[in-house]
């Protein structure tokens, strides 16, 4: 066993136990234990579980990339003040002042990538889980937490005719459809991608204050929302189907979760939290402490509710048509 099998090892025992249990739970209520649906139902269930226990770290993701967008304006300064200063006394002073700033605000560039970095070792795991099916088949082992039975039922499921651990790159095992094998490939290929893609576009379009949207950090977003997306969909050629189905409903999961938090818990200054001030001042409510922000854009936020909300409320008072002027 190498160095990398190792560390996997953990991971993939916790990942086929959750999978075995949501499938020994479904089969109880009376779905077939060897049909696709149920292995499907079941890599859902695990993508459930992860995310749901990663909503604390989701949190903490959303605090600090708030307080990166809060910080630009400052960083922007901090790189003027430094502009054209290659020694390395200039170099290392600037990166100790760019340390204090993040210790001060609470935030750093990679608590924003934490749920994806916590993300990818089940997801690997995954990966040689159902990669490695056929295989264990053929030998007359289990994998992880998966007795040999249960290998042999997941290697025989499938949906729509494609099986489950079937990938677009390494062909279709015997039985299957490989039509469906590569329909269905393409279509979770394009879903993964896209939701993707339009997760990350909404923040940048909605949840970004003016000065976070002018900064070097936003140039560097916006490439990311190019890149990511081909990452994947290039690399999605090599997964197994039931990667594919877990990979873009976390995507799904993600896209619904940073709607619902653009919609209730924008960034100050941003499009959304504008909106979200402007459809409490039309019910008559006081604007909402905005999660991660500072005190004073909390205070601008409330003074913006007011103002539209005095603005709707004012009316012109009616003059009297037969006053006369003295």
């Amino acid at each position: 066993m190498d160095f990398f099998e190792t560390i996997m090892f953990p991971f993939k025992w916790l990942v086929s136990i959750i999978m075995v249990g949501f499938h020994e739970g479904l089969s109880t209520i009376g779905l077939p234990a060897a049909n696709g649906w149920t292995w499907t139902l079941s890599i859902i269930g695990l993508v459930l579980v992860i995310r749901a226990a990663l909503i604390p770290v989701f949190v903490k993701q959303i605090k600090a990339q708030r307080g990166m967008q809060l910080l630009q304006p400052d960083l922007k300064k901090l790189q003027d003040k430094y502009k054209g200063k290659t020694d390395q006394l200039s170099r290392q002073a600037m990166a100790q002042e760019q340390m204090a700033m993040y210790k001060k605000h609470g935030t750093n560039p990679f608590s924003a990538c934490l749920p994806m970095l916590i993300q990818m070792p089940f997801f690997f795991a995954l990966f040689q889980v159902l990669s490695g099916i056929t295989a264990a088949r053929d030998k007359g082992a289990g994998i992880g937490a998966m007795s040999h039975e249960q290998v042999v039922q997941f290697d025989e499921s499938s949906i729509f005719g494609a099986p489950l651990s079937a990938t677009l790159l390494h062909g279709t095992p015997a039985g299957g459809n490989v039509v469906a094998v590569w329909t269905l490939s393409i279509v979770m290929i394009l879903a993964m991608t896209a939701s993707q893609f339009i997760t990350q576009k909404q923040i940048m379009a909605k949840n970004m204050s003016e000065e976070a949207m002018a900064s070097p950090f936003m140039r560097q977003q916006k490439m990311m929302l190019y890149i990511l997306p081909i990452v994947f969909g290039v690399g999605g050629i090599n997964f197994p189907i039931g990667v594919l189905i877990y990979w873009t409903t976390t995507n799904l999961w993600t896209m619904a979760q940073q709607f619902f938090v653009i919609r209730r818990m924008p960034t100050p200054g941003s499009p959304a939290a504008k909106a979200l001030a402007e459809r409490r001042a039309a019910k008559g409510l006081p604007a909402l402490p905005i999660l991660g922000g500072k005190k004073a854009d909390v205070e601008a936020e409330a003074a913006a509710a007011a103002a539209v909300a005095e603005a709707k409320s004012q009316r012109i008072q009616p003059q009297r048509k037969n006053r006369k002027k003295k």
